[in-house]
């Protein structure tokens, strides 16, 4: 079920892209990356270090009243645009882990043209252009 959710007064990007605010001992996972970040407040420093980084949620899907996963796009400046993946596992309404995966850039292998058609993503919708991008 997808439901439209005003934006969080969390203090973080994070509690934006969610849409519910962090619990102070959240614990932030970075699979890829092999990396954890415990606490709201050093979640709120690490996001400092990117003064950059616009971003946009495309869609944020609940899943009961403990799971919400979100699709957003963000830049950290340069132009490139990830497609990003977050999963939080709430409880009393506040993000107590998440899991987030990044999607970097990449082109479509010559092999494999052949074999897809290109995905239109609108300007503004689940995967927003750079132009439809904020800070937060």
């Amino acid at each position: 079920m997808s439901e439209p959710v005003a934006a969080s007064n969390g203090g973080t990007r994070l509690a934006y892209v969610l849409g519910v605010p962090l619990a102070p001992d959240v614990e932030r996972q970075w699979p890829q990356m092999g990396e954890v970040v415990r606490t709201s407040k050093l979640v709120g420093e690490v996001e400092g270090n990117f003064p950059e980084l616009t971003l946009e949620v495309g869609r944020r899907l609940y899943l009961d009243e403990d799971i919400v996963v979100v699709e957003w796009t963000c830049n950290y400046g340069d132009g490139r645009l990830y497609r990003n993946v977050s999963i939080a596992e709430l409880r009393d309404g506040t993000a107590i882990r998440v899991t987030d995966y990044w999607g970097e850039p990449t082109t479509t292998p010559e092999w494999r043209q052949s074999m897809t058609d290109r995905l239109h993503m609108p300007a503004n919708g689940i995967w927003p252009d750079a132009q439809h991008l904020s800070h937060y």
